[in-house]
């Protein structure tokens, strides 16, 4: 498994955990961190034990956004990665999933900050649970700055125009509940218990047929711009050649003996 000083990698069961591992800058975007998100993005993707991806952060953080001394001027930790970024000068916004979408389904665990970098990070995720105290916002017009990993795209795509505009111009903090009241997040738990959430919902998630799973997610984002007739045509595309998979069947089989299925991805 991959992961850098800042950045921790785990498997619990057919489930692989990132974790944000900076607590003392409340989990602050560096470059270690940037790297091993993005080896973590890669193995998820490579190996097809692993069927949903959990992204959370230590210490009781998610993501307090970029380090803004490194972006001061004032050097960034972990200056032995650089050559990773001069290799691909796009690694770090597929590592904060702006130019990278993972095939396996994402769920975001927070606690605490979420805030600037960590709320662009939780939109390229699918499913989103959160403490009742983690706070989220992006403020980067707070700080004459521009909020470039993707939100004035996305945002707007993932919950109402007016409070995606609100969110963008006031740079204001939200909590969990409001965050939840305006589609940002799914789910609000009590705090301590949100990557246990995560991870139930995962296992849920690994239940189901691992193929099928990967061509709904693909299909959901594939279609979310077309007009409802080329993405109904799309939707056919991706979903025929499920129904002629070994996993079908065997989904059918396990049904009409009333047990478990047992998915092998063909």
């Amino acid at each position: 498994m991959s992961g850098t000083e800042h950045l921790t990698v785990r498997r619990e069961g057919a489930t692989l955990v990132l974790t944000l591992d900076r607590p003392d800058a409340r989990n602050a975007l560096s470059l270690p961190m940037l790297v091993g998100l993005h080896d973590g993005w890669l193995e998820a993707d490579a190996d097809d034990a692993i069927r949903s991806v959990v992204l959370t952060g230590a210490g009781g953080a998610f993501c307090a956004g970029m380090d803004l001394k490194a972006l001061a001027g004032n050097g960034m930790a972990g200056q032995e990665h650089r050559d990773r970024l001069k290799a691909d000068p796009d690694l770090h916004w597929k590592a904060m999933l702006r130019h990278h979408r993972p095939r396996k389904p994402v769920i975001a665990a927070v606690e605490g900050p979420c805030v600037a970098g960590g709320t662009e990070i939780i939109q390229g995720t699918d499913i989103r649970v959160a403490g009742e105290s983690a706070t989220f916002g992006l403020f980067e017009v707070r700080r004459g700055l521009f909020p470039i990993g993707g939100s004035t795209v996305r945002l707007q795509r993932q919950i109402p125009r007016t409070h995606a505009l609100e969110m963008l111009l006031t740079g204001r903090p939200y909590s969990a509940r409001e965050a939840a009241d305006i589609g940002l997040i799914g789910h609000v738990v009590p705090d301590g218990t949100a990557l246990a959430e995560a991870l139930e919902i995962a296992e849920r998630i690994n239940a189901c047929g691992p193929l099928a799973v990967e061509a709904v997610k693909a299909s959901v984002y594939e279609t979310a711009d077309m007009t409802e007739a080329d993405g109904l045509a799309a939707e056919l595309e991706r979903g025929r050649p499920v129904f002629d998979t070994a996993d079908a069947k065997e989904g059918a089989r396990a049904f009409a003996e009333k047990r478990p299925p047992d998915f092998k991805r063909a």
